[in-house]
């Protein structure tokens, strides 16, 4: 389990621009949906995009913090623009 606090801790130590909105899906804290809106996106595909979350989430991933993630990521521009 993984607070909603510490998952976000996480992805704004490599995104520190980057607004995130956190839902636990199942009310067991290890089953998330996220949203991150940030620059370090700009330029990059979606598996990329997927890539640099997953590396910044590496630890809870591995050590079963985390059991399931679901992902949106854009940048300022695509979520201003949606």
């Amino acid at each position: 389990m993984i607070s909603q606090d510490a998952l976000i801790k996480y992805i704004k130590e490599a995104m520190p621009d980057a607004e995130v909105t956190v839902k636990d899906r199942t009310g067991t804290m290890d089953h998330y949906q996220v949203q991150i809106i940030s620059e370090a996106f700009e330029g990059k595909n979606l598996l990329d995009r997927q890539r640099f979350v997953y590396q910044a989430l590496n630890d809870p991933m591995k050590d079963g913090r985390i059991h399931a993630l679901e992902i949106k990521s854009q940048t300022p521009t695509e979520a201003t623009s949606a």
